[in-house]
């Protein structure tokens, strides 16, 4: 739950198109809602943040306290987020920088807000930089508009494809890196594994709501109104369950990438890939026929 002063905050921002009063009036302030760690709740966090060519980064500063904040804590517990700058509200992939990029970005951060470098001298731990990457499609992907439950499901499956494009890319960035060091080099191994477990998380965590949502409730009603789709419904929930798996399998090589074999990480990650990019061509194949019949979102009952 949200502070007084942080709620005070939060309705003044949502009121004035993100513009404040008190210590934030002039800033540039931004509205992060997390998911709680441990209670799985939505929490909303008033911070500051200094843009960036990669997203808007925001620092774990908490005036430079001995801890690192709540919010820290439930963005890597659930990578997605909701950003809200006033202007725009758009979800994004919470991507905590490391080693030398983090001093980079600090760098950048303390340039344009001097005071985050205070903070740092304040405290022993190191102020964790967080980059927040917007999850919007890549121009001229996904269905633009959404009128209808076949283009709901086709940018749901655009942002997944985009995130395991996001993974292998990284994942090749971190072998590269570490083939690329000598014997005997005792600096800290490339710094691309939470980057890696972010969007890798980002997306386990949204095929698995996806694919909750579509076994409970969409399926059941598409089989009850076309019968002839059985068949077929039949055979995707047999992949939810495969790719489950493989995702679980997938998870466990991430739990020490920086010792993980470079050449089982990618062919389980490719295996993955060609299944889940499978299941999502025969998914689209058949369903979206039907669903294009079916506004959305939903209007009022009748």
């Amino acid at each position: 739950m949200s502070t007084p002063f942080d709620q005070q905050v939060i309705e003044e921002f949502r009121a004035n198109g993100g513009k404040v009063g008190g210590p934030f009036e002039g800033g540039d302030l931004l509205l992060l809602t997390t998911t709680g760690a441990r209670s799985g709740e939505e929490r909303t966090t008033p911070l500051g943040y200094v843009r960036h060519e990669r997203g808007l980064l925001v620092v774990g500063s908490r005036l430079g306290g001995p801890r690192h904040p709540a919010w820290y804590h439930n963005l890597l517990a659930t990578p997605l987020v909701r950003v809200e700058t006033g202007t725009e509200e758009y979800e994004a992939v919470a991507v905590p920088a490391e080693g030398e990029d983090r001093d980079r970005l600090f760098s950048h951060v303390v340039r344009a807000a001097p005071g985050y470098g205070e903070y740092q001298r304040n405290t022993d731990r190191i102020l964790p930089v967080v980059v927040l990457e917007r999850s919007d499609p890549a121009p001229g992907e996904g269905p633009g508009t959404v009128t209808n439950l076949a283009d709901k499901l086709v940018e749901v499956h655009v942002w997944l494809r985009g995130q395991l494009r996001h993974v292998s890319a990284e994942v090749d960035a971190h072998f590269a890196a570490r083939a690329s060091r000598q014997d005997g080099d005792e600096r800290p191994a490339p710094g691309l594994g939470l980057q890696i477990r972010q969007h890798c998380l980002a997306f386990c965590r949204t095929l698995e709501f996806h694919h909750t949502g579509e076994d409970v409730h969409v399926f059941p009603a598409m089989e009850a109104a076309h019968p002839r789709l059985k068949d077929a419904l039949t055979r995707l929930r047999s992949e939810h369950r495969t790719v489950a798996r493989l995702q679980r399998e997938l998870a466990a090589l991430l739990t020490d990438i920086t010792r993980a074999d470079p050449e089982r990480f990618r062919d389980e990650l490719e295996r993955m890939t060609e299944e889940l990019t499978a299941h999502l061509d025969y998914e689209e194949e058949q369903l979206i026929p039907v669903l294009a019949e079916i506004p959305f979102p939903p209007g009022p009952p009748a």
